[in-house]
C-alpha cells in the first residue's frame, strides 16, 4: 500500500495524473512542429524581389569566379574557400586599414541582397526611384548585394566609388572594385557605371597608403573617365558628393542612401555615427552634428533621406537573420526563405508555451497532494 501511494495511486485503480503528462506531452511537440510555419517580422517567407535579387547576386559571383579562372588573378581558396572571387589579400599598396577575413567572407553571403531588399523597402523606395550609395571597395560583397538589391526592385543607383580597401577587401591593385564592375558589365550582369570615384582611405586621397598606391589608383581613375573626387576637406568633399548625387539623379528625390564600409566622406568624424543601427535607419534616428564634422550620412539624413548603414557584419547578421562566414553558400533556392520567428513573435511564443506547460504541471501537483 505504502509504495502504490508513492505511485500515486491505490491498488486496482487507474494512475489519475498521466492524461495531463499526455496532455503536456502533445503541448510541446505540437508547438515544435509549428515553429517553422509563424511569419517572420523580417519579411515574407516568399519573396519575389528577393529572390530576383539573391539570384542575380549569385549570376555575378559566378561570372567573377569564372572571369578570375581564365584570366586572373587566381583565387586563393585558402582564403575564399567558396571561390567567390570578391576577397582580395590582406596587404597590398592600396590597403587603407584593418579588416577582418572571416566579416568580409560573411559580406559575400547572396542573402544579403535579399535583406537589402527589405531595407529599401524600409525606407520607402519604389521602382524608378534613385537611391545613392558611398561604396568602399573594403566591402565589395555588400556592394554587390545593394547593386542586386537596386535592381530586382527597380531603382536607380547612383554610386560614388571609393577604391582603396581593408584587408581582405578590393585591395589588390589588379583585381579593384572597378575591374570587378568592368566584368560585369561586359557580360551582362550588370551595368551600374559609378557617378564617381574616389581614391579612399585617410581623408579620401590616400594618406594611409605608399605613394605607389595613390599613383596607380589616380591613374585607374583618369583611365575610367568617370569624375574623380581629390577633396581632403570634408565639408567641401561631402558638398561635392551631394552635387554629384543629385545631378545624377534628374531633380528626382533621392529616397535612400546607402553607405557601404567606413569611408571618411560618408561617416563623417562625429562619433555619434558609430551608434548607428546595422541596416535601415529612418532619418529622424540619425545624430546631425555641425557642418565640418558631417559626411553624407548626416547630410542625407538632414534632408530626411533615410540611411542604410552596412558596415558592421555581425550586427546585419543578428538583425537580418543571415549565417555568419557561411560555408558553402547558399544558394538562389534558399532566397526569400526567412522562416524563423522575430524577436517580438518569438518571446510571446515562448511565454505562451511555458504558461501551458505551468499550468499542466500545478495540475498535475494539485492532483497528486489530493492522493
Amino acid at each position: 500500500m505504502k509504495g502504490d501511494r508513492l505511485h500515486g495511486a491505490r491498488p486496482g485503480t487507474k494512475n489519475p495524473v498521466s492524461w495531463p503528462l499526455v496532455l503536456l506531452a502533445v503541448w510541446s511537440v505540437a508547438f515544435g512542429l509549428l515553429i517553422p510555419f509563424f511569419p517572420s517580422g523580417e519579411g515574407k517567407a516568399v519573396d519575389p524581389e528577393g529572390e530576383r535579387a539573391v539570384s542575380l547576386m549569385s549570376r555575378a559571383i559566378e561570372t567573377l569566379r569564372e572571369h578570375r579562372r581564365l584570366n586572373g588573378p587566381p583565387i586563393d581558396e585558402t582564403v575564399d574557400p567558396n571561390r567567390t572571387g570578391l576577397i582580395g589579400v590582406e596587404d597590398s599598396p592600396i590597403t587603407t586599414s584593418l579588416g577582418h577575413l572571416e566579416a568580409k567572407r560573411t559580406a559575400t553571403n547572396p542573402q544579403f541582397a535579399g535583406a537589402v531588399v527589405r531595407m529599401f523597402r524600409e525606407a520607402g523606395a519604389r521602382r524608378g526611384d534613385p537611391v545613392a550609395v558611398g561604396a568602399s571597395g573594403s566591402f565589395p560583397g555588400l556592394i554587390l548585394a545593394t547593386l542586386c538589391a537596386a535592381d530586382a526592385l527597380g531603382l536607380r543607383p547612383l554610386m560614388i566609388a571609393s577604391l582603396g580597401a581593408s584587408n581582405w577587401g578590393a585591395n589588390r591593385p589588379d583585381w579593384t572594385w572597378l575591374e570587378m564592375a568592368d566584368c560585369l558589365r561586359q557580360k551582362g550582369v550588370l551595368d551600374v557605371i559609378p557617378t564617381a570615384v574616389s581614391i579612399g582611405g585617410d581623408k579620401d586621397v590616400g594618406l594611409d597608403m605608399p605613394e605607389e598606391g595613390r599613383a596607380l589608383l589616380e591613374l585607374k581613375i583618369s583611365a575610367s573617365g568617370r569624375p574623380f573626387i581629390r577633396e581632403s576637406d570634408l565639408a567641401k568633399n561631402a558638398a561635392a558628393r551631394m552635387s554629384l548625387l543629385e545631378q545624377a539623379a534628374g531633380g528626382a528625390p533621392i529616397k535612400a542612401f546607402v553607405n557601404v564600409g567606413g569611408s571618411y566622406p560618408d561617416m563623417g568624424t562625429d562619433g555619434e555615427v558609430l551608434k548607428l543601427k546595422p541596416g535601415y535607419n529612418p532619418a529622424a534616428d540619425v545624430f546631425i552634428p555641425p557642418p565640418e564634422r558631417r559626411g553624407l550620412i548626416q547630410e542625407m539624413a538632414g534632408r530626411g533621406v533615410p540611411v542604410i548603414h552596412l558596415l558592421f557584419v555581425k550586427g546585419l547578421v543578428d538583425r537580418y537573420g543571415l549565417t555568419w562566414d557561411p560555408f558553402p553558400l547558399p544558394g538562389p533556392e534558399s532566397a526569400g526563405a526567412d522562416r524563423g520567428l522575430a524577436p517580438g513573435l518569438r518571446t510571446a511564443f515562448l511565454l505562451i508555451y511555458l504558461t501551458g506547460m505551468a499550468l499542466g504541471i500545478f495540475w498535475i501537483a494539485r492532483k497528486r497532494s489530493r492522493l
